[in-house]
């Protein structure tokens, strides 16, 4: 009986070569945090050895290693670990060896901070990620998305707060293109923060990290927009993350501990004046810096919106200053008023800049912008009378067959 031939021999992975080859399957999915076993199944090896590469990779600081379970991720380091094996010598990078070690050396002075980033240079207008463009303006002697790069730098939390539309969420996003936003309301809870299991296609359900956990672990800048509308119970959860421990505990997702990566960075914005914003003092002693934000209205010039317009704004702010008026257009509705006379022309522009105001304002409005204007009447934007079928042929653009038909109206 003829004895099987053994099988071929498998060709043996050089050493450092299954490291190398996990650093570049991270890299090419920065944004995942990949289980053993995603690993196994992508570069066909055993999860013993996978296991063994993978810790060797966070032992060196080229990868980094996600909640209690094997899961990894690309950091910065990652995709150069991935271009070429590096060999060590053995037992070099190994628990027991780094232990061992530990025991019978002098501990090594602690390895200096890397340096900060380098703040933005804005030379002009900074292009958001939505397409529109951020004007810098000046704060502490330094334009203010270089202000707040420099903070975010030295770990310092900033709190901008002014009236609504302003520009507080525009310079935070000119700032920071990695940025992460929270939309903060009354409604706003625990789990809009941290996350919560919600339900896979599959029928079973799966935990979904929140905002905050995800700034955390990528190292982004998270605002927390209208944050004094939140419940104080609901911000508490955010508290452990900007002090010194910079880690927090997900106890919905089996008590897992969740620290803040280098670039994590908390900013708020706070609308004073709008119903139910409350500044408390927990939430005020949180942020060492803060910054009122009010309209540039020399940038409303700037932009070419109509200076009459613009001067009857100038007049309605200092009123509110003086508290005897609760409102005055912003910079937001300033850049509103043009678009719509773009389309619909002056009056009617006019019209929905004074329907726009709070009720009890309307007057106060109506009167500026008559005054700047000599427009007089004017009145929020209201529809009229049904027009007629000659009316509405008149107002047919050219090339048209006809009027249009009508129909019942309910």
């Amino acid at each position: 009986m003829t004895t099987p031939a053994p099988p071929p021999a498998q060709p043996r992975t050089p050493p450092g070569a299954l490291r190398a080859k996990i650093a570049r399957l991270l890299a090419d999915r920065p944004t995942e945090a990949l289980t053993t076993g995603q690993i196994c199944r992508a570069l066909g090896h055993s999860s013993g050895a996978v296991v063994q590469a993978a810790e060797t990779l966070v032992l060196r600081g080229e990868a980094d290693q996600v909640g209690a379970g094997k899961q990894f991720r690309a950091n910065a380091l990652t995709a150069a670990a991935g271009q070429t094996p590096v060999i060590s010598p053995p037992g070099t990078h190994s628990p027991r060896a780094k232990a061992a070690k530990a025991r019978t050396s002098t501990p090594a002075p602690p390895s200096p901070k890397p340096p900060a980033p380098a703040p933005p240079k804005p030379s002009g207008p900074i292009r958001r990620a939505g397409g529109q463009l951020y004007h810098p303006r000046e704060l502490a002697d330094l334009p203010d998305v270089e202000v707040l790069a420099r903070l975010r730098a030295a770990d310092v939390p900033v709190l901008l707060y002014g009236p609504p539309g302003t520009g507080k969420t525009s310079l935070v996003e000119a700032a920071f293109p990695d940025l992460i936003t929270v939309a903060g309301d009354g409604d706003t809870t625990v789990g809009d923060l941290i996350g919560e299991y919600t339900q896979a296609d599959g029928g079973g359900y799966v935990f979904q990290y929140g905002p905050l956990v995800t700034a955390m672990n990528e190292g982004r800048a998270l605002l927390i927009d209208d944050a004094s509308l939140i419940s104080p119970k609901v911000l508490a959860a955010l508290y452990p993350a900007m002090d010194g421990r910079r880690q927090i505990q997900v106890k919905a997702h089996r008590g897992e501990t969740i620290q803040a990566q280098p670039g994590f960075f908390v900013l708020a914005g706070h609308n004073p004046g709008v119903h139910g914003a409350v500044l408390t003092d927990a939430l005020a002693s949180r942020f060492a810096v803060q910054v009122q934000v009010s309209t540039d209205y020399d940038l409303a010039l700037a932009l070419r919106i109509d200076a009459r317009v613009v001067r009857a704004a100038r007049s309605l702010a200092r009123q509110v200053e003086l508290g005897e008026l609760g409102w005055a257009p912003q910079l937001r509705e300033l850049i509103s008023y043009q678009r719509t006379e773009a389309v619909l022309g002056t009056k009617a522009a006019l019209a929905n800049l004074v329907g726009i105001a709070p009720v009890e304002d309307r007057d106060a409005v109506a009167a500026a912008v008559t005054k700047a204007t000599g427009i007089k009447q004017v009145a929020p934007l209201t529809l009229g009378q049904q027009l007629s079928a000659t009316a509405l042929a008149a107002q047919q653009p050219p090339g048209s067959t006809g009027p249009a038909p009508r129909s019942r109206q309910r």
